[in-house]
């Protein structure tokens, strides 16, 4: 049926900036309280703002799950609720399910299923899952976007903005346009299922020969731009694994490398959103993989720049690095910014330039890479700041958040061979000839 346009009304915005002013601003109150040194309840604040941002779902939980990813961003209380959004935020009930589903499959959809669950399986920042069955009995996903969310993502943009020109205010570090600007584009990307459905088949074909990582299959008959029906894929959380034989962690940190770079390296292709989430793991050390809303395509010599900064780190090679900046659109990068760059780099890069076994952040763990961040912070605010290239953006999330998850897991890998093994036989002609022809068969628009 004819879809009902869901249009980015003014009172739909204009009640999500009364919404997100009073759900965050109480406990915003009370963290600055807490900076001049008043005891006001840590545990209860974080409580609260888990409760408030998983009430709203839509872009400001999204933000609340990265920070949750990343070590050493925030209190550990805080980290401790946050992480709940990442799998369990709070769904909408029945009712609203129905009068969804009819909207979006019409008066007769649930005879289309064999069944269907009423309760949510998982709900999450734009929208629920449903767990059901085909008529053949195959088991389905059914994920319901949230109604409105147009409305939602558009006054949350507008209020991280907001946020973003505050904060530069008194912090020059970083410049935040080119950041906003990349996060609007995937954010509004991810409100249309059917382009995500479209991600799902692209990576269906780009992990085919990759026998430990699985991806759902999309069921275009019971799908529209608000509704994706996808085949089921039974996990359990990666939570439930750190206690695992050393054995079965560190098959699920190799399974998760190559779910995320073998599409890099070989595509051009990324994973956007490596919280908890979005993945499972099954009792061999496989990992599924949920969720393809937030998909980046680079151009290829942005990646080509990404092997370069690497093979400059590993050989001191001081001419190779500025051209990588260079290419990844850093423009006419000074010394003093190339110097300081690198020491971001050489901590990202670290683990895949020895050639040994190791976990992904020996000795003090995430302290030091806090401490990193923290001079690299320092440094940046005293040559005046620096403006990071949009498609920078996703590519730090994606290092960062994974290098938690394979923190979490304590692994012990040899990363230098497993970048290696991708990187070995690279050409930049046969990557964009690769990319090309994944993006047009399955009707994503190539990377400009």
């Amino acid at each position: 049926m004819a879809e009902r346009s869901e249009e980015n009304r003014f009172g739909g915005r204009a009640r999500r900036y009364a919404r997100v002013g009073t759900a965050v601003g109480g406990v915003a109150a009370r963290m600055a309280g807490q900076r001049l040194g008043l005891d006001l309840g840590r545990d209860r604040n974080a409580a609260e703002l888990t409760a408030a941002l998983g009430g709203l779902k839509g872009p400001l939980m999204k933000v609340a799950q990265i920070l949750a990813t990343v070590p050493d961003v925030l209190p550990r209380e805080y980290v401790q609720e946050l992480k709940q959004l990442q799998a369990n935020a709070p769904p909408m009930g029945w009712p609203f399910v129905r009068r969804r589903m009819q909207t979006e499959l019409g008066p007769g959809w649930l005879e289309r299923f064999g069944s269907f669950e009423r309760t949510a399986a998982r709900a999450a920042s734009l929208g629920q899952v449903h767990r059901a069955k085909s008529k053949d009995g195959t088991p389905l996903a059914c994920k319901l976007q949230y109604p409105d969310m147009a409305s939602a993502v558009e006054a949350d943009l507008r209020q991280l903005r907001l946020i973003f020109s505050l904060y530069q205010r008194y912090d020059r570090a970083i410049q935040t346009d080119q950041i906003h600007a990349e996060l609007a584009e995937r954010l509004r990307e991810e409100l249309d299922y059917r382009r995500e459905a479209r991600q799902m088949l692209l990576y269906r074909h780009m992990l085919a020969e990759e026998t430990g990582v699985h991806v759902p299959e999309p069921v275009p008959e019971l799908s529209t731009g608000r509704l994706l029906t996808m085949t089921w894929l039974d996990g359990a959380p990666l939570l439930d694994c750190v206690e695992a034989p050393v054995e079965l962690r560190n098959r699920i940190a190799y399974n998760m490398f190559r779910a995320w770079y073998v599409p890099f390296y070989f595509y051009g292709v990324i994973h956007g959103d490596p919280h908890l989430g979005n993945y499972t793991v099954r009792p061999d050390g496989s990992v599924n993989l949920l969720d393809f809303g937030c998909i980046r395509v680079f151009r290829p010599k942005f990646v080509k720049g990404v092997i370069d900064l690497y093979f400059a780190l590993q050989n001191d090679d001081r001419e190779l690095a500025v051209h990588a900046y260079e290419t990844w659109g850093f423009a006419n990068p000074s010394k003093e910014l190339i110097d300081i760059l690198n020491q971001w780099a050489e901590y990202l890069y670290g683990p895949l330039l020895e050639n040994r076994v190791r976990p992904i952040q020996p000795g003090r763990g995430t302290e030091y890479g806090a401490e990193i961040a923290g001079r690299v912070h320092a440094a940046l605010r005293r040559v005046g700041g620096v403006r990071p290239p949009r498609e920078f953006v996703l590519m730090d999330r994606s290092a960062i958040g994974l290098g938690s998850v394979f923190m979490h897991l304590k692994a012990e890998v040899n990363w230098y061979e497993l970048f290696h093994d991708l990187v070995r036989d690279f050409d930049i002609d046969r990557l964009e000839a690769r990319q090309n022809a994944a993006l047009d068969a399955v009707g994503l628009p190539r990377a400009s």
